[in-house]
């Protein structure tokens, strides 16, 4: 493949944001080009939420299968050929591919798709080359190459794993050590610790998932430790990574006393950071911030006026419906004006980790900073479905403005966590007031009742507060 092509626009990278980017740029009538390095679908379809489900399903599904005896079914204790799973994984990503990852929608818009073309980089601002010999000279480019693992400038850092190399294992590890407790590295220890691993977690700071609401963090790490995972939070600062007979081996300090930790396998899982290092960014000058991510303002647009970025590239939103976000504002910007905004107002985030986790909105420390609020909270263990489904661990959380009874922040830890919270943020970006919510009548047994029981709750505690008034303005 050699020569060249000139566009409108070009997407550089396939995943989520350049899928977005590339199909709303071809609807507006722009002559587009989608080129990626590897596969069409990127990392959310070849290395993260599609296997990484997958893999939890599995982990749910042998869960379960441990617990049919509750319900009267008797069956063998089972057993996972983790062989036959990972040919299940490659089996979903390829039908994702295929079928759902947008390939015919982008195809129908007229969207020109290079797969496979080696890293593009710039030779100037409007030029971009492949090392297969293809170059694309375009009026605007979209840049959509998403992120890759943090690296530790630390000794012998070369010994350890990254998530990416543990969906790709070719058996269990007997013993793990997992090092940082934010998303990746719970799902890593959660689904390894149900597949029968000995798992141990290690966070630097204080409480894993620090960007969570302090209660889930604390529900989570209590469940892990519960189900035999070993949860190690402040352990210190890593000293050194050595290779052992076997596996590797962590050298730690903490308060000036030295530790160490060893594992058949390390995964290292301490942050993300943009992968940019071949676009050669300077020629088309196009200017980082201190982290390394993509500087953009509210249009997504770079100090290059004509060049956009949207996606983990940023280092703003690093999850898989953000990004479709911002590939959907990248691609309009680029193809049309007058420009659109990006906004952040409400983005629901969760985990498919057992238990799962999930949020929207204002943790309960941030809403306390500014808003005078009630605090709602229904307990797993006192609901219906979660007692009939034997599921009775975690909480639904409810943080509401006291004064304009909308919702700030919706937190839970447990089954259906994930499903359960976008409801939440549904009524969240509605504007619902909670005594709104709380008068829809949810179906029941439901894990969706469950916030329609705790809206409840919080519109009785703030109806209690009003009635109190107009008892104390009659006397």
């Amino acid at each position: 493949m050699s020569g060249s092509e000139r566009m409108d626009v070009v997407v550089i990278g396939a995943g989520p944001a350049g899928l977005l980017a590339a199909l709303r740029a071809g609807d507006l009538g722009a002559r587009t080009a989608l080129v990626t390095r590897d596969a069409f679908g990127g990392m959310a379809a070849h290395d993260g939420p599609v296997p990484v489900r997958t893999l939890a399903q599995a982990a749910r599904l042998l869960r379960d299968a441990r617990e049919l005896g509750r319900y009267g079914i008797t069956v063998k204790e089972p057993v996972l050929d983790y062989g036959r799973l990972l040919t299940r994984v490659r089996e979903v990503t390829g039908e994702v591919r295929a079928r759902a990852a947008l390939r015919e929608q982008i195809a129908a818009a007229g969207v020109s798709v290079y797969e496979h073309i080696g890293a593009a980089r710039f030779v100037d601002p409007h030029t971009v080359e492949t090392p297969r010999g293809l170059s694309f000279l375009a009026e605007k480019f979209i840049l959509c190459t998403g992120g890759v693992s943090r690296r530790l400038r630390v000794p012998g850092f070369e010994l350890t794993a990254t998530h990416s190399d543990a969906w790709n294992l070719a058996a269990v590890p007997p013993t793990l050590v997992v090092v940082g407790g934010g998303a990746t590295g719970v799902q890593v220890a959660s689904v390894f610790n149900a597949f029968g691993s000995r798992v141990q977690l290690f966070q630097a700071s204080a409480r894993i998932l620090p960007t969570e609401d302090e209660d889930v963090s604390a529900a989570v790490a209590e469940s892990f430790r519960q189900a035999g995972m070993v949860v190690r939070e402040d352990f210190g600062a890593i000293e050194r990574f050595e290779k052992t007979p076997g596996g590797v081996r962590m050298v730690f300090v903490r308060d000036s006393l030295r530790d160490s930790v060893e594992a058949a396998l390390l995964v290292v899982a301490v942050g993300w950071t943009a992968d940019t290092s071949t676009l050669n960014l300077a020629a088309a000058g196009v200017e980082t911030d201190s982290r390394g991510f993509v500087r953009v303002d509210e249009h997504l647009r770079t100090s290059a006026p004509h060049i956009f970025a949207a996606g983990d590239v940023t280092g703003r939103r690093m999850l898989v419906p953000q990004a479709m976000q911002d590939g959907f504002v990248a691609g309009s910007n680029s193809a049309r004006a007058p420009m659109v905004t990006v906004t952040d107002e409400v983005c629901p985030i969760g985990s498919f980790t057992n238990p799962e986790y999930a949020q929207a909105g204002l943790t309960e420390a941030k809403a306390r900073q500014a808003h005078d609020v009630v605090v709602a909270v229904v307990h797993f263990d006192t609901t219906t479905r979660t007692l009939i489904d034997g599921r009775t661990a975690g909480f639904c959380k409810l943080i509401v403005d006291r004064a304009t009874r909308k919702i700030l922040g919706c937190h839970v830890v447990g089954e259906q966590a994930v499903d359960l919270v976008q409801t939440a943020a549904i009524a969240m970006v509605a504007g619902l007031q909670v005594d709104e919510l709380a008068r829809v009548p949810l179906s029941f047994p439901t894990y969706t009742g469950i916030l329609g029981r705790a809206a409840a709750i919080a519109a009785r505690q703030l109806q209690v507060d009003v009635d109190r008034v107009r008892i104390a303005e009659l006397l």
